[in-house]
């Protein structure tokens, strides 16, 4: 009687496999590598699709509204038959992907929770008579989740979603007032906590010894919002009332100053919806800043009526998708001359060369997108420079780009050795802080690098790894795993996608190849891996939670890439488990359902159409690339007994 193709026999070695699972795995490889290549955009690189999003929707169609009613009389009538059919459909689509629950995720693979919901229903709150059933079973979920529908505890529950963060609970609270579901005006503002916009008057220095209560990146939100709550609800303390006063046309122009050409500040819907609500709400609906941002909505609109949460991710998926291809072998397999020169030439024209306008970051970096509301930041930097070396390996002109990024890189390392997404030294809140992923990245991208730069570089690549090596050891868990900043899992702990941080450091670990005692504990990681693979073979982001595709590939991808690793007979059935779950999965390559793990700023959740592509590519290119290496014996169908 014959075994299933996937069963090693006893009698022959833990390492043999069968003839049959070498093709499936070269079929997953084959397909998946068309997907992503046919997904590319006549410009040659990527840009992926972004989930929509139930909370940008919601925040859209609120500023929309309140644009149109601001100047009811004013617009011309084909501005405003757009605008409110935009607002309509916007409706429409929220109403159709309204939970069984009665609330809403971010995406419509999300679990409902507390912040989607109630700008959700701040959204329908002109709206109530059609969308009476819709409001009601939405009022049951808040009543439920918060304990009341009362302002002060649904304040709480939003405050507390976010601790000492202010960046998203304000927003959250000050839409609500602005759409009268916190009570009559008096008491509603007295809820909303006063932002110190008169600070982003100061100079930009000053903010990290300031310790605002908001992230880096927020200051559209400190400014906008901050104004509409003194505007609202002045303080009571005459010096700061005046002085506050004072500053409002000065912090406008600082506002104005860092809204890209786009229209929309980090090239987001939420953020750009929050800043024009607060603005037309203090009587500035007619300011620039407003217009500019109602051009950004009208153009991010999709057919269906919802918004993403951002424009597109473009630098950040091409980069991920040309390391997924190199995972096995070079570009020159991969793509033509042509192809590789185009995007060498975007990829390289996406780096930074002056000081952002925004965060005054230095030269040197990349953001996510090649759109003007990209910020530089420490995660697609060091995914910029991988790519790099893959498009061209070390020349003038990349050697020469690669040592700005690298310098950058090591410019914003924080004194704890752990890398923060924008700023050095900036808090301790989200995205300023120093995180696990990132150092990881970061010290892929220096470790490719170091023998093709300078020695006074080289120098300070040794000591930027060797604190990040440490940083990483300090933050293993007793378990083995490491948490992420920007991926989490909706099923898991307090969200955390331990299995997306622990395969990202543990694949920085195996292939800079630094083990010492100052290292942190790659065998560790890698039993934390094995030990929390699920029952049907695949990975979820925690143990015991779903398995996705994404986080499968991830997982399988830092098992393998240590070409010379032996594994145990038990790890070595584990991973082809874990293969096979991926195979049947994806149908060998040919459908690729994704998952929402990704974390975009403030816990927007959000799901990207390439992510489960480029992991299962870069996956199946190092398990194959393990394969060939460890040169093992192919059981024939007719040596299985």
């Amino acid at each position: 009687m014959l075994c299933s193709p996937w069963v090693i026999s006893p009698f022959e070695s833990p390492f043999a496999v069968n003839e049959s699972f070498v093709a499936d795995v070269d079929e997953l490889l084959s397909n998946t590598r068309q997907t992503l290549l046919g997904m590319r955009g006549d410009h040659g690189h990527w840009e992926g699709e972004l989930s929509s999003s139930a909370l940008s929707t919601a925040t859209a169609v609120m500023a929309i509204g309140e644009y149109l009613n601001a100047g009811e009389h004013s617009h011309p009538p084909v501005e405003r038959e757009l605008l409110q059919r935009l607002v309509d459909r916007g409706l429409s689509w929220l109403a159709e992907t309204q939970l069984d629950d009665g609330g809403w995720g971010d995406t419509v693979l999300s679990i409902a929770n507390i912040s989607t919901t109630a700008l959700v229903w701040g959204a329908f709150s002109q709206s109530e008579s059609r969308y009476r059933d819709v409001v009601s079973r939405c009022e049951t979920w808040l009543q439920r989740t918060a304990g009341s529908l009362e302002s002060k505890p649904l304040a709480e529950a939003i405050t507390h979603r976010y601790g000492k963060d202010r960046t998203f609970s304000v927003p959250i609270l000050t839409t609500l007032a602005i759409r009268n579901r916190l009570g009559e005006p008096a008491a509603a503002w007295k809820l909303v906590p006063q932002l110190p916009f008169e600070l982003a008057a100061c100079p930009h220095q000053w903010f990290a010894r300031l310790k605002l209560p908001v992230v880096s990146y927020a200051l559209p939100a400190l400014v906008a919002m901050g104004q509409v709550r003194h505007d609202r609800r002045p303080s009571a303390n005459p010096l700061l009332r005046i002085l506050r006063n004072r500053l409002r046309r000065r912090t406008l122009d600082v506002l104005t100053s860092i809204q890209p050409t786009s229209g929309g500040f980090l090239e987001a819907t939420p953020l750009t919806s929050f800043v024009m609500l607060s603005l037309i709400h203090a009587g500035l609906h007619d300011h620039d800043v407003v217009k500019r941002g109602l051009a950004f909505l009208i153009r991010s609109a999709r057919e269906e009526g919802s918004w993403p949460i951002d424009t597109n991710l473009s630098t950040w998926v091409t980069t991920l998708s040309i390391n997924a291809l190199c995972a096995r072998g070079t570009i020159e397999n991969e793509l033509n001359t042509a192809e590789t020169s185009q995007i060498l030439n975007w990829l390289t024209g996406q780096q930074y060369q002056v000081e952002h306008p925004y965060t005054h970051a230095a030269p040197g970096a990349w953001a996510w997108t090649d759109l003007t509301g990209g910020v530089p930041d420490a995660d697609d930097t060091p995914g910029a420079l991988l790519a790099l070396y893959h498009l061209a390996g070390p020349n003038d002109s990349t050697t020469k780009a690669a040592a700005a990024g690298i310098t950058w890189l090591l410019d914003v390392q924080n004194s704890d050795g752990g890398i923060p997404t924008f700023c050095k030294g900036w808090g301790t809140l989200p995205f300023d802080r120093s995180s696990a992923d990132l150092t990881a990245h970061a010290l892929r991208a220096w470790n490719r690098w170091h023998d093709h730069l300078p020695r006074t570089l080289q120098i300070r690549i040794h000591h930027g790894m060797a604190a990040g090596l440490k940083f990483l050891k300090k933050k293993q868990r007793p378990d083995g795993a490491w948490a992420p900043l920007w991926f989490g899992n909706q099923f898991a702990p307090d969200e955390e996608n331990l299995t997306y941080g622990t395969s990202r450091v543990l694949l920085a670990l195996t292939r800079i190849g630094h083990a010492n005692s100052e290292s942190p504990d790659v065998a560790t990681g890698r039993q934390w891996l094995f030990d929390t693979q699920n029952d049907d073979g695949g990975w979820g982001g925690a143990p015991q939670t779903p398995s996705s595709i994404e986080e499968t590939a991830l997982s399988l991808e830092a098992l393998a890439a240590d070409s010379s690793k032996d594994f145990t007979e038990a790890e070595s059935a584990a991973i082809q488990r874990g293969i096979r779950w991926l195979i049947e999965r994806t149908n060998k390559g040919r459908e690729f359902p994704p998952s929402p793990i990704g974390f975009y700023f403030a816990k927007l959740w959000y799901y990207e159409q390439l992510y489960p592509i480029v992991y299962t590519l870069a996956a199946a290119g190092r398990i194959r690339g393990w394969l060939d290496q460890k040169q093992l014996p192919v059981i024939t169908t007719k040596n299985v007994i």
